[in-house]
């Protein structure tokens, strides 16, 4: 600066010389030059050149950049020169400081001045000429970077949950604010959302939305993918018939879900007991540790089958003594089809009762009627094979044979009453005594009824009065019958229903064959339809009375036909025989007239011959009447 201002002297002094010459020699009107026009402001009062043009560029440069080329949106950092209650005074180099809401530095309590934070400017110069800057948008922009970073690389971030949402969480990521989904929190189904807030945890960024900065953080990824290491770890080490402990972590209806610590295994139902249970959970309860044993896996479908019952032996393999052939056991009833029921033993051993077995008696029987489900009965053993694991029972041989004195018991033509058990088409099944039966058939039910089903007779469950007929030691059979019970009504109604009688009955029944008539005495009879027509043309209905006649009477095959149309085509035949009769006696007793005419005239005068052709003539007139009719 002395060199500068000595140079503007010495200049300053020549210029004053020069233009004392300058106003002397004006004459004409000619382009005025000033004192400073050919002023060198590079040259000293020593004619000294101070500052080369390199020199010159270069504090050009310094001094232009004193002046911050700043942008709306930028991202600076700036120097804290002051504080107060409220704001934080920002110096960023720019012409004038911003203010700051000092709420904004809260993540910052031991804030000083001379720290220096970074911000971003909102706007350089607002209406009234203020600088605008925030901290908080600085923050979200670079949180979001990071965001964006992290959530290509796939690294695992720390975050601390705010606040509760609708169906999920709020949480601080950087400084800014992402979602948690509910379903994102844990592995297993979080009801409480209140007990994560204030909490930090770690998360991955699973999914972001550029266009509105926006980004969805999960918490069970990260469990995922360690349960998903542990369980390599577990399969790689995996053996068949490895022991492991697990806790029940779900009761289904066909077995358990164990947690074997990260991997988890199924317990099928059939691999819990040796014995039978309906369901898993009269065994096993939720969260309950048990030793298992693994039955089989697949490193590819990450399936692992395990076993409960397989690590203690076989029942088979260790039967009580008491079990054996011609001893007396007790068991449950566990299953019930068609052919017999499988009582339990003990558990895991079981036997059948085949529904042979269940009754000496050799009427059909039902295995589901006699037995029910959790019942128990005791059984003889009567075949045991422990290879093939299998044990035939008998309840009947429980008690003695009673077909071994039946004809002592139930002689041929016996009688007694029996419970009815069971109705066909064809009979009624009757047991005298336990494991002792045999079958009404339909036809020996009722001397005098013919019925189209036994259940029109009886029911299951009525006693019924019996006669025994026959005995099939052999085959276990009975012939049984009932009606037998009474004389055969039918040799004594012969004379009734004779042949041409006539009864009342009252048609019960129609098809397309004829009627059934039912007749006194509880007799029923049948006409045909051409026996039901009236004399006026129509036939008899049903639950019509009428006139009948018996037409045939069969005591053999207990079957009477009767016929109404027999009565007045009858009753018009004989009306028929009785004019020929009549006309007959005309005839005779003409005839026998004139014979004693002729046996007292001895000759015949005129007038006695008239009187003979009177009577010839009369007599051809009946005879040929007579033929006519």
């Amino acid at each position: 600066m002395i060199l500068k201002q000595l140079n503007a002297d010495a200049q300053e002094t020549a210029g004053g010389e020069s233009a004392e010459a300058a106003t002397a020699t004006i004459t004409a009107p000619v382009a005025v030059s000033t004192a400073h026009d050919d002023f060198d402001w590079s040259v000293d009062k020593r004619n000294v050149i101070a500052y080369s043009k390199e020199e010159k560029e270069k504090y050009h440069d310094v001094y232009d950049n004193t002046f911050i080329q700043l942008n709306d949106g930028e991202l600076i950092k700036g120097t804290v020169v002051g504080l107060t209650k409220t704001d934080v005074v920002l110096n960023i180099g720019f012409k004038s400081d911003g203010l700051i809401s000092l709420n904004e530095f809260r993540d910052l309590p031991g804030m000083s001045i001379g720290d220096l934070v970074e911000v971003m400017i909102v706007e350089k110069e607002d209406r009234e000429g203020h600088l605008n800057l925030s901290r908080k948008q600085a923050r979200i922009t670079r949180a979001w970077e990071k965001i964006v970073e992290v959530h290509k690389t796939g690294e695992v971030i720390t975050g601390t949950v705010t606040s509760k949402t609708k169906g999920g969480l709020i949480v601080d990521v950087f400084g800014m604010e992402t979602f948690l989904p509910g379903s994102q929190i844990d592995v297993k189904p979080v009801t409480d959302y209140d007990q994560f807030v204030g909490k930090t945890m770690e998360f991955k960024v699973v999914k972001i939305n550029e266009t509105i900065k926006n980004a969805v953080v999960s918490h069970k990824a990260l469990i995922e993918s360690d349960i998903e290491a542990q369980r390599a770890e577990i399969m790689s080490k995996l053996e068949k018939g490895q022991v492991l402990e697990g806790t029940v972590k779900n009761i289904t209806d066909f077995g358990a879900f164990m947690d074997l610590g990260g991997l988890d295994g199924l317990l099928y139902i059939t691999d819990i007991s040796w014995g039978r249970i309906s369901h898993p959970s009269e065994v096993l309860k939720l969260d309950q540790k048990i030793n298992v044993v693994v039955l089989d896996f697949d490193d590819e479908k990450k399936r692992i089958s395990l076993g409960l019952k397989q690590l203690t032996p076989h029942p088979w393999d260790v039967l009580a003594e008491g079990i054996a052939e011609g001893n007396i056991v007790k068991g449950r009833v566990v299953n019930i089809e068609d052919y017999g029921a499988f009582l339990e033993i003990q558990p895991g051993v079981e036997g059948l009762v085949h529904v042979s077995e269940i009754t000496w008696a050799n009427t059909p029987i039902n295995a589901k009627e006699f037995f029910k489900l959790g019942d128990e009965h005791e059984a003889k053993v009567v075949t045991l094979d422990k290879g093939n694991r299998k044990m035939s029972l008998s309840i009947k041989q429980l008690s003695p044979d009673p077909w071994n004195d039946i004809e002592t018991k139930f002689a041929e033509g016996s009688r007694h009453t029996g419970l009815v058990k069971n109705i066909t088409n064809y009979g009624v099944f009757v047991e005298l005594a336990p494991g002792i039966g045999g079958m009404i058939h339909i036809s020996d039910l009722s001397w005098l009824k013919r019925f189209n089903h036994p259940g029109e007779y009886t029911k299951v469950g009525a006693n019924i009065d019996i006669v025994i007929l026959g005995i099939d030691k052999e085959n276990r059979k009975l012939q049984l019958g009932h009606k037998q019970l009474e004389e055969d009504p039918w040799n004594t109604l012969q004379d009734t229903f004779a042949v041409g009688s006539l009864h009342e009955g009252t048609v019960i029944r129609r098809d397309d064959k004829g009627a059934i008539v039912q007749l006194p005495y509880g007799l029923e009879g049948f006409a045909p339809n051409r026996h039901l027509n009236k004399e006026d043309g129509k036939s008899i209905g049903a639950d019509e009375t009428a006139q009948f006649m018996v037409i045939e009477f069969d005591r053999n095959e207990k079957r009477i036909v009767v016929s109404h149309s027999r009565l007045w085509e009858q009753a018009k035949t004989d009306e028929v025989e009785a004019q020929k009769k009549e006309a007959r006696v005309d005839a005779e007793s003409t005839r026998k007239a004139v014979k004693n005419v002729q046996s007292k005239v001895e000759k015949a005068t005129l007038g006695d011959l008239g009187v003979l052709a009177d009577l010839k003539k009369k007599l051809d007139s009946g005879e040929a009447e007579g033929k006519s009719e």
